[in-house]
């Protein structure tokens, strides 16, 4: 049965530990969601779609609506409800757990405590042909109104692009004395991402230079834990900018640096 909300028939209080999701009032449980079928956009494909929606579990669900893409090819979106709640108390996320400093402060902290300035390389490696990642880090004028590292008084940041070969990255580290390696993975088709990571941190132990950098990996299929599972210092996934992660390298070149 679905919800009757003629009735009201469920709580409008806010219950973090039944958290469902919100549609038009609270505890409503409203979904939409989007797939294609390999069907044509008729009445029949309406209703595959609204069964796969309720096995699913998504209660009462509708078609809002189906667009033709080919002959044989319908993409629908589907508007219902959910009864499935989750606990958001009991919810841990393994995360960057190191304080986030603006660019003018990160600088400070660079002035203060190095006589050199930190050397960082960027790529994005293996097949991986996007950049958008690794720019919004790396290039001066950054992403969203947050500066790229390039624009950072104390840091010379070195962009090499896309379709960076491991072993190109490493050598150019080593060129021009490197502190910090940023690797950015977009393309995840069959987890050639985690092969790539993995080659890198295979390639670095076998030549005894894994300690010499601190080691990052950014994309939007990357987490802290796969990254420090992988080998990595750490990792980001989307909504973080260059001042997140200067702030975290920054902070450990000053650790490395006092042991």
């Amino acid at each position: 049965m679905g919800y009757d909300m003629s009735n009201k028939n469920y709580s409008k209080k806010l219950d973090l530990e039944k958290l469902k999701p919100y549609g038009d009032t609270m505890n409503d449980g409203k979904v939409q969601i989007s797939f294609t079928l390999p069907v044509a956009n008729d009445e029949k494909g309406d209703e595959a779609a609204k069964e796969l929606a309720r096995k699913m579990g998504i209660m009462d669900p509708l078609v809002a609506e189906s667009i033709t893409l080919d002959n044989e090819f319908t993409m629908y979106i589907i508007y219902g409800s959910v009864t499935h709640t989750v606990n958001y108390n009991e919810i841990t996320v393994d995360t960057v757990d190191t304080d986030v400093f603006n660019k003018y402060e990160i600088e400070d902290m660079i002035a203060k405590n190095f006589d050199k300035n930190i050397v960082v390389v960027g790529a994005s490696t293996g097949t991986d042909a996007h950049t958008v990642g690794i720019d919004a880090i790396m290039n001066m004028k950054g992403f969203a109104g947050h500066y790229g590292l390039e624009r950072y008084a104390g840091i010379d940041a070195y962009n090499m692009g896309s379709q960076v070969e491991n072993e190109e990255m490493i050598h150019k580290a080593l060129q021009v004395n490197a502190d910090v390696l940023l690797i950015s993975q977009t393309v995840t088709q069959n987890d050639v991402h985690i092969k790539n990571l993995v080659n890198m941190i295979e390639l670095l132990e076998a030549e005894n230079l894994r300690h010499k950098f601190v080691l990052i990996v950014g994309g939007p299929r990357i987490s802290y834990e796969l990254a420090k599972e992988l080998g990595f210092d750490a990792g980001f996934g989307p909504k973080k900018y260059a001042e997140d992660v200067a702030s975290f390298f920054v902070q450990e070149l000053i650790k490395k640096k006092g042991k």
